[in-house]
């Protein structure tokens, strides 16, 4: 699979849920229930002392029982760590700031790169270094007029938001209303996993409010 066809995933289904937890058999859980709600990219967060052993513990799981999924790595900040994951088979890799070691690791592997921006300097920036997309982050500090207003001179950039959006209705209309093409969703998305059902039927719903 292409860096382009992990981006189109992207798009086609785009929340992305994001997420860490220490408890492989945790995340799995995390996972299966996503993908029977619809999700297709899920971004594991290397953000605990044993993010790798995880990662490389729900990869193959992924690859088996959730075939249609992509899933991706984010909080990459060097280039030997994005080594570390794309060896692990990660689709795609998604960074805070931008930073081009970063870059050319995705690069050399053709892996979809989504490094995190702010200013329309930083974007044209990540853009020139390769970047597929850039991530607004954090979202809820410039707020989706600030997307909207970057519409004017960027119509066709790439932009996922993460950081402050919601998965309520209001939220997402008003996200993807300002112009984002995709969403990052953290813990406010997993506050029902005590009753799997309900989440699943939660996050179903969630693709209904961003149909075009």
């Amino acid at each position: 699979m292409t860096k382009e066809d992990i981006v189109a995933i992207i798009l086609e289904k785009p929340l992305v849920p994001v997420y860490y937890n220490a408890d492989a058999a945790v995340t799995k859980n995390i996972i299966g229930a996503c993908y029977e709600a619809g999700i297709r990219a899920f971004e594991f967060t290397n953000r605990g002392e044993n993010a790798i052993d995880v990662f490389s513990n729900i990869q193959p799981f992924v690859k088996q029982y959730c075939p249609e999924m992509i899933l991706g790595i984010g909080t990459i900040v060097n280039a030997e760590t994005a080594e570390k994951y794309i060896a692990l088979g990660a689709d795609f890799v998604v960074q805070p700031g931008t930073t081009q070691e970063v870059g050319n690791v995705c690069k050399k592997h053709n892996i979809a790169w989504v490094p995190g921006v702010m200013t329309p300097t930083e974007i044209y920036s990540a853009l020139s270094l390769g970047a597929n997309m850039v991530k607004i982050f954090p979202g809820n500090v410039v707020g989706s007029a600030y997307v909207k207003a970057l519409r004017g001179p960027m119509p066709n950039v790439k932009i996922m938001v993460t950081g402050g959006v919601e998965p309520t209705e209001s939220s997402l209309k008003e996200w993807f209303g300002a112009g984002a093409n995709a969403v990052g969703l953290g813990s406010q998305l997993f506050k029902d996993m005590n009753e799997i059902e309900i989440f699943k039927t939660k996050v179903k719903g969630l693709f209904s409010f961003i149909q075009p």
